[in-house]
């Protein structure tokens, strides 16, 4: 069990409290946010303190974090917040639902996986990666750093999926794929060549690369 100071006190940081709260063994005690943005003193009956004083108020020999942010400018929003964790000398926890299924999976920190994920076996998931709920993920593959899926993606067996990519709801991955550095995936986009382009945007089914479009500039 860890006390835990959760990153953000907009919608996705208070159901992370909430699923904290009544679905694993960690005692959310704080919440923290960048001074500029700090305007209210408590959040759900907790305090909220600086995030540039965090380490005077609590410690990293004694708290861990956790900033389950959405994936604003392809995830590097929320890259930037967990490596300046890390530099602070925290540790990060993971939330991953009682209700995913999992296979004895190797997963890094900072990750947030909902209920109703199923990953199955020799799948691995590297650090602060976001799996909403009810995704499927397949067997052999490897999803990297800094990667957020929506709701219902399903992410065929043997997939590599590198870091900075974005998955809408209803995406389908064909087996095999190599979704490049900052792919995004649109809403119902099927995916049927087998590697993508780096900071690539597409649409459709089968899923076509939207020319002179560049994900971060677009989410």
């Amino acid at each position: 069990m860890a006390k835990v100071v959760i990153f953000g006190v907009l919608d996705t940081a208070e159901l992370a409290h909430y699923y904290l709260s009544t679905d694993s063994i960690h005692d959310v005690v704080a919440f923290t946010v960048h001074k500029e943005y700090l305007e209210h003193s408590t959040f759900k009956g907790l305090p909220v303190v600086p995030f540039e004083e965090l380490t005077t108020l609590y410690p990293p020999s004694n708290y861990e974090l956790f900033a389950p942010m959405t994936a604003k400018k392809m995830n590097q929003l929320r890259e930037k917040v967990y490596n300046d964790g890390k530099s602070k000398g925290y540790r990060f926890i993971s939330y991953i639902s009682s209700r995913a299924t999992l296979n004895d999976n190797e997963i890094g920190e900072n990750c947030f996986i909902l209920e109703d994920n199923t990953i199955q076996p020799f799948t691995k998931i590297g650090n602060n990666v976001v799996l909403w709920s009810g995704n499927h993920i397949g067997h052999h593959g490897e999803i990297k750093d800094h990667v957020f899926f929506t709701s219902h993606v399903v992410l065929s067996g043997h997939c590599v999926v590198e870091s900075y990519c974005f998955f809408g709801v209803n995406a389908t991955i064909r087996d095999y794929s190599f979704i490049r550095r900052g792919t995004l995936v649109a809403m119902g986009a099927c995916i049927t060549k087998q590697e993508t382009e780096e900071w690539g945007v597409y649409v459709g089914n089968p899923a076509k690369k939207l020319e002179g479009k560049i994900s971060y500039d677009m989410y």
